[in-house]
Order: structure tokens, then C-alpha cells, then sequence
């Protein structure tokens, strides 16, 4: 029997909507740069292509999901998803393993009241791998004793030291596009080169890295600002947690990884009451980890929400890798077509 044309046109939209779900889940999948926090290597504004295959897909958690959506219906804050069905994840064969300083898109771990392949998506850099020693130390990042290779577009926080009003377009000028005016002059955001750069200018009298104090804590801190009192630029050690690892449970390892073993590794029956751990109303004396952990933080280290604050990223939360810009829109700019960033088509990140 011939189908009819709304039959034929139906078929192709079902079979369009499928293979583009497909190749989604398996492969590539769009996701767009929403704050500053990896400033420097991504912009707000980029678009880009998330790797899938590099690390393997996931399988969905929550299949009763309107495709294409994540989260919300588009252009709407309806729930795209149902809980009701609710499947064990697993993770296909990928090309090859996190390495260190991939820059990663994973599913923000606290987010704890949604399902994991429906949490918000994040965009770091992997600087601990499981096993490793992390340690900040006067704002250098240290990974068992070796200082990391700083990524080409590293950004931290200089203070410009002015009694002028800097105008926008000086600031352009420089490629700095994070400043807050202070006493004294600025607060701004940006790569050493071009903080260097602008120091040059005669209207600025002196400009200097900021660092935070090692005596001050930042009130957020993993695992607990009260015993661990560590900042952005003094943090650690700590190790990360690897699967396999097995720990003693005692006040310290409950301090660093109770949060942990609680919220991410998939126990129904798991508490904390004191400094014990217990297992189906058990007290446990040791507890061996069921996955691998990775510390992930963003390029803009000092305007970054990141594992110093949150804590690690569990494996079975990683999306894939960040691959490649595929367009990029700068939002502060009036001008359409000085908005479009050009120069940031089809580029590898790295």
C-alpha cells in the first residue's frame, strides 16, 4: 500500500529524530560556554562539540525523556523527563582514558536531587587523576610533587593600580573583559601577558598578582573549611580517590571522603553518625572505593566554582572531552558582525 505524504512526511521527521538521538548519545553532542569560569581557553559565548567517544558513552539512566531536551522543554521551564524509570548506567569502550589536563564536560555532582545524566552540565580542566596528591601552594598547582603544565590560557587575578577611570575600550584593547573598580584601581581577570601589557600604560602606577592569604579560608571549601582550613591559592594535600582504594575509616578520612562515599557511591543504606561510617546500620572500619574520582578546575582560577568547592567528579559522572569550537558570539558586543568571533571557528581546544 503507498503511504500517503503526511505518512512519508511523518516517517522521515521519526527516523531524523532518532539517528540525531543516536548520534548524540553515542558520539558528538553541542554544548554552549554560559559563565567565565575557563576564561582564557573558552569564552562565554563559544559553542562546541563534546567528544563522546574518546572516553565511551554512557548508557541514559532516564529513558522517559522528550528527545533532544536536557533538563527542560525548550524555550520552557516544563521538566523534559519522568522519573519513573530509572536504569542502571553503564559506560561503552571509548578510545582512550581521562588524561591530565583534558579539558572535560561532566554532570555538576551536587545537583543530587536529579538523576545524573540530567544534572547541569560543567566544562573544567582535569588537573588530579585518581591516585593523585593534590596540592596549591601559593597558587601553583602541584600533582604528586610535580609542578602541572600551566595550559597556554591560564587566567588569575591582578590588581591595576590607578586613580584614573579606565574606560570599556581600553580594557578591550588588552583583552580583558572581567574588571571590577576598587580603591586604589581595579580588580581584573585576564591572561599574565596581558595584564603585562596594560602595566605598561602610563596611567596605571603598578599591578600585581593576587593571592589569597594562606591564613584565610574560603568559607565553601572541600571537604571542610573547619578542619581543612585551605583557600583558592593555598589548598591540600589531598588525595584523590581511585577505585579500589581502600581507606581506614576514622574522624579524618570521614572529614575528607564521607561526603563522598555517601552521595556518590550508589550505597542505599549509608550514613555518617559521628565519625563512623555505617553500611546497613553496620559500622564499617574500612571502606574500599567502587569508582575512580578525577579534581577538575576551571583556566579562570580565581572566578571558577570547581572542585576546591564542591569536591571530585565521580567517573560515572564525565560526559567527554571538550573538542572543538564550532562558532563562537560575543554577547557585550552591539555590532552583529564584530560580535561573531571568526578567528574562534573550528578551533581545537586544548
Amino acid at each position: 500500500m503507498k503511504k500517503g505524504p503526511i505518512r512519508e512526511w511523518f516517517d522521515a521527521l521519526l527516523f531524523a529524530v532518532i539517528a540525531a538521538t543516536l548520534i548524540r548519545w553515542a558520539t558528538f553532542e553541542a554544548f554552549t560556554i554560559p559563565t567565565p569560569s575557563m576564561e582564557g581557553t573558552l569564552l562565554v559565548g563559544d559553542f562546541l562539540f563534546v567528544n563522546k567517544l574518546n572516553y565511551g558513552p554512557r548508557t541514559p539512566m532516564t529513558p522517559l525523556q522528550v528527545p533532544l531536551t536536557h533538563q527542560k522543554i525548550w524555550g520552557t521551564d516544563i521538566q523534559s523527563y519522568l522519573e519513573w524509570i530509572k536504569l542502571p548506567t553503564f559506560r561503552l569502550p571509548g578510545l582512550g582514558e581521562i588524561q591530565r589536563n583534558d579539558v572535560v564536560v561532566f554532570n555538576y555532582p551536587n545537583e543530587l536531587d536529579k538523576p545524573i545524566d540530567l544534572k547541569t552540565y560543567y566544562v573544567k580542566r582535569c588537573v588530579g587523576l585518581p591516585g593523585d596528591t593534590i596540592l596549591i601552594d601559593n597558587g601553583e598547582v602541584i600533582i604528586n610533587n610535580k609542578n602541572l603544565t600551566v595550559p597556554a590560557g591560564l587566567q588569575k587575578r591582578y590588581f591595576l593600580e590607578t586613580d584614573k577611570t579606565i574606560n570599556e575600550r581600553i580594557f578591550r584593547k588588552y583583552d580583558i573583559w572581567e574588571y571590577t573598580k576598587v580603591t586604589g584601581g581595579y580588580y581584573v581577570n585576564t591572561k599574565e601577558e596581558n595584564a603585562n601589557a596594560i602595566g605598561n600604560e602610563a596611567f596605571v602606577g603598578n599591578i600585581t598578582l593576587y593571592k589569597m592569604d594562606k591564613s584565610l579560608t574560603s568559607g565553601r571549601v572541600f571537604p571542610d573549611g573547619e578542619n581543612y582550613p585551605w583557600n583558592t591559592d593555598f589548598y591540600g594535600p589531598l588525595l584523590i580517590p581511585y577505585r579500589g582504594l581502600e581507606i581506614e575509616i576514622n574522624k579524618e578520612t570521614i572529614s575528607k571522603f564521607g561526603s563522598t562515599i555517601i552521595n556518590y557511591e550508589n550505597i542505599d543504606n549509608v550514613r555518617v553518625e559521628e565519625d563512623n561510617l555505617l553500611i546497613d546500620n553496620e559500622i564499617v572500619t574500612k571502606y574500599k572505593f567502587k569508582q575512580d574520582y578525577f579534581f577538575m578546575m576551571g583556566d579562570n582560577r580565581h572566578n571558577s566554582e570547581d572542585s576546591r568547592f564542591w569536591g571530585f567528579v565521580p567517573y560515572d559522572h564525565v560526559l567527554g572531552e571538550a573538542s572543538f569550537i564550532w562558532f563562537s558570539y560575543n554577547y557585550q558586543e552591539d555590532n552583529l558582525f564584530k560580535a561573531i568571533r571568526w578567528d574562534r571557528f573550528l578551533n581545537i581546544i586544548k
